[in-house]
């Protein structure tokens, strides 16, 4: 025989008197064949085609009325045996992994860009006859840069997307924002937070008409909100965002480190106190601004807004409760308002009751600003209810107020026209108040 002929196969005869005697199913005989057969097609390799051995194989088996599928198939379920998609390793793993998928379509990229001047450079002799020149710049036209960027999410169908006030506070820049699909759609600021950073923003999708001639029009997949009061330290947060304006929907992963914390946050020309946010060690990075702090239900619990310089993941989200109330009022009224009381005041405490010689060490003491501002707004609803320098603000529509539950705080939760009862300490004798708020205008 030559070296590419193979003799006939024949099974040993210990194999074939046990074929005799019993029946093998063809599950177990097909098993023993994907096995034999690659073994046997590595061992040839190279040298001779697998086919011969497979065709004798084959008709030796249809003696037996085994009828078994073509190489190309074998070699598929050998395949698909050890080709395997990556399983999560523990149920909160499984988790975060569902979490990135559902809400990443949610989450967007906010690019920031402005017309900028182009500077030229140039040179120009000022002496005739002189081998002199001097270095001069001129402006010459303008071309549009990005000037930074941040991160949103869409929290309605149509297109209304939250992201932080610092995001988009440049007024004379343009807005774009990239979906995850790669999408790009120039966007209008709806409106911004007075007293948080916090400002919605608006995307408008694509209209078409359909093959019934009705006007289509496309729906954005919007985020889900969870219950950011009922928060725990230690609890598991994912934040989603576009990080250093470059690496879109950056995943990062950490847990709650704090809760009702107050800090003092700065950028270009903005430095704002916000009370009552969430602290995190889950990255948030430049650029990840205005992106969503997630819990492991895909609930967005927090708006991410700032981090600690000179420390390592230490960042802060405003709790989305609070934004709530921002989206609801662009919804019916097309703006964000706040309620207006018309006081400046200082928090009490040990240090000021001493100070000012006080009978208590709670509430809200009026006075004055620090380059001689009235303690109390003009035509405000506090002088309305005849509210004076050195009066105390015990309680406000029956809450106390203290350092940790500030006056500033309570009042968020109402809204202008709200009829509520100030509890005041005059002239060492309580007193209640009956006044409506005002809206605080700028």
């Amino acid at each position: 025989m030559t070296m590419y002929e193979l003799p006939k196969f024949n099974p040993p005869k210990f194999f074939q008197k046990k074929l005799r005697r019993v029946k093998l199913s063809k599950t177990f005989l097909f098993i023993i064949l994907i096995i034999l057969t690659s073994s046997f097609f590595g061992f040839l390799a190279g040298a001779i085609s697998g086919s011969f051995f497979f065709s004798e194989v084959k008709d030796y088996l249809a003696k037996i009325n085994i009828e078994i599928p073509e190489p190309q198939i074998i070699e598929k379920v050998i395949e698909k045996q050890t080709i395997k998609e990556y399983q999560p390793q523990t149920t909160q793993e499984e988790k975060i992994i569902q979490v990135v998928k559902n809400v990443s379509p949610s989450v967007v990229s906010i690019i920031v860009t402005k017309d900028v001047p182009i500077i030229e450079q140039y040179y120009f002799n000022p002496f005739e006859g002189f081998d002199f020149q001097i270095q001069e710049y001129r402006e010459k036209g303008t071309e549009k840069k990005n000037i930074g960027g941040g991160t949103g999410f869409i929290v309605s169908e149509h297109g209304m997307v939250l992201t932080n006030k610092h995001v988009v506070s440049n007024e004379d820049a343009d807005y774009t924002v990239l979906t995850n699909d790669g999408n790009k759609y120039p966007a209008k600021v709806l409106a911004v937070d007075p007293f948080r950073d916090l400002a919605i923003i608006k995307i408008e999708a694509e209209k078409k008409i359909d093959e019934q001639g009705e006007l289509d029009v496309e729906l954005f997949p919007l985020v889900k909100f969870g219950d950011s009061d009922k928060l725990q330290i230690g609890q598991t947060v994912i934040t989603i965002g576009n990080a250093l304006g470059e690496f879109r929907n950056t995943v990062s992963v950490g847990v709650i480190s704090g809760l009702g914390r107050t800090v003092t946050a700065s950028g270009p020309g903005i430095v704002e106190t916000v009370e009552d946010v969430i602290q995190t060690d889950a990255a948030i990075n430049i650029g990840n601004s205005g992106g969503p702090l997630l819990n492991l239900k895909g609930e967005v619990i927090g708006v991410n807004f700032a981090m600690a310089q000179l420390a390592e993941n230490i960042g802060f989200a405003i709790p989305v409760n609070k934004a709530k109330k921002d989206i609801e009022q662009v919804k019916t009224l097309g703006r964000i308002v706040y309620p207006f009381l018309g006081v400046r005041y200082v928090l009490i405490n040990e240090q000021i009751k001493k100070e000012n010689n006080l009978s208590v060490d709670y509430g809200a003491l009026i006075i004055s600003g620090d380059v001689g501002e009235s303690a109390i707004f003009p035509d405000s609803p506090a002088e309305k209810a005849g509210l004076e320098q050195g009066d105390i603000i015990l309680e406000f529509d029956k809450e106390k107020i203290t350092t940790e539950n500030s006056l500033a705080k309570i009042i968020q939760k109402y809204d202008p026209g709200d009829r509520i009862v100030l509890k005041i300490l005059k002239a060492h004798k309580e007193q209640l108040i009956p006044i409506i708020l005002d809206e605080w205008k700028e």
